[in-house]
């Protein structure tokens, strides 16, 4: 059997992946489960899966479950901290590793899933956002796999052939369209913005999805995360990346070649199916999501995104322009930018003049080691803090 490790496993993503594996019994081993906090969730996902390790990153968390797998008679080790998450990435038992958390806290295992050669599925793109070269030098080094979870990047991956690293150009490939639904204020007057509340902006229309990520959806901070993101994993410049807002959402996203065809992946809006491709590749596995109906879709609208109501893919564009750590500092300014509107402490059209502020303030630096994307991240975020202390003043 495939080891597999699942880090946040109680999240949007590890749901929808232990519902994939469920429907493949006998072919994958569920070592190790990890949360931040969500002891509850946890223990079920133990009681259920038993898996050899299970991970709280909050200390607390981690000895409550200490006792309540003490109690439920279950042989699971509790581990905890960043420390642990990046022991069970890189557990030798450990084939697949789903990366499943949400922002910077993912950084480091995943990085050192990639360094210990796994299979790292990606769904926080927030690790190459931050540190792209220093990602892609590991998965490089150590022959880890690379795959995209989300769902516009794995649609790509799909689209694309099977030997882009040799170069998108030399390939035929002239263009990545990564779709985007435009979210729940697609169509909202510009002037009504400033009023959205927390809860209007994570209710996101056509997929389910946390709420950080339900806001990044709302603002397209997280489209342009995808951009940067892309970048990356494609080897390309963000030159040859354009965005297209397609409000069904059923075309996931397309590439656009040098004799005129342009390949699309398309499919009902459901993580379950880019996760079965990851855990299957090369090969294609159930997902348990139903085929599309194009009777019932009836027609596919597509529109260019707004830059006046989506300032954040401007930001994010200009961020991977500059290089080195720019895009470290857009994503720690984002993370608070957004932690404080769902606190209500900041308002929805704060976010983006949040992190352009941050970007202003804060000179970029050459990324070469994990030490200087650190601490700009924890500058970027010192800088959010103390705007957010002057607004409330």
């Amino acid at each position: 059997m495939i080891g597999l490790a699942i880090l946040g496993s109680t999240g949007t993503i590890g749901v929808n992946t232990l519902d994939v594996v469920r429907r493949h019994a006998g072919r994958f081993e569920v070592i190790a489960l990890t949360a931040n906090r969500n002891v509850a969730g946890l223990l079920e996902q133990c009681r259920e899966w038993r898996p050899r390790f299970a991970v709280m990153v909050d200390q607390g968390a981690a000895a409550e479950l200490v006792h309540a797998c003490r109690s439920a008679g279950l042989p699971t080790e509790v581990l905890a901290g960043e420390e642990g998450l990046c022991v069970v990435a890189a557990h030798a038992d450990v084939r697949y590793v789903m990366a499943g958390i949400v922002g910077a806290a993912g950084l480091l295992p995943n990085l050192a899933a990639a360094r210990a050669g796994k299979r790292v599925m990606l769904a926080n793109k927030e690790s190459l956002v931050m540190s792209g070269a220093l990602f892609m030098d590991a998965v490089k080094a150590s022959g880890a796999e690379l795959l995209p979870i989300d769902s516009e990047h794995n649609a790509v991956f799909q689209c694309m052939p099977p030997d882009f690293e040799r170069g998108l150009a030399t390939r035929g490939v002239t263009r990545i369209l990564l779709t985007a639904s435009g979210g729940p204020f697609r169509a909202t007057p510009i002037e009504q913005l400033e009023h959205v509340t927390p809860e209007q902006a994570c209710a996101h229309p056509n997929w389910v999805m946390g709420r950080k990520i339900s806001v990044d959806s709302a603002t397209m901070m997280n489209k342009g995360l995808e951009i940067i993101e892309a970048c990356w994993l494609f080897g390309t410049g963000p030159e040859r990346i354009d965005v297209v807002i397609h409000p069904q959402s059923v075309i996931h996203s397309m590439v656009e070649y040098v004799d005129g065809s342009v390949l699309a992946q398309l499919g009902n809006p459901d993580m379950r199916t880019p996760i079965a491709y990851a855990l299957g590749w090369p090969e294609r596995c159930v997902s348990g999501v139903g085929a599309l109906d194009l009777f019932t879709v009836k027609k596919l609208d597509f529109e260019a995104p707004d830059d006046v109501r989506f300032p954040c893919l401007r930001l994010a564009r200009e961020a991977m322009a500059t290089g080195g750590t720019a895009s470290a500092i857009l994503n720690a300014a984002n993370e608070e930018a957004v932690a404080a509107f769902l606190d209500r402490r900041l308002k929805f059209t704060h976010i983006p003049r949040l992190v352009g502020d941050a970007l202003a303030a804060l000179p970029a630096r050459p990324a070469d080691t994990l030490e200087i994307v650190l601490e700009d991240d924890r500058r970027a975020r010192e800088f959010a803090h103390a705007a957010l202390r002057g607004l409330a003043a």
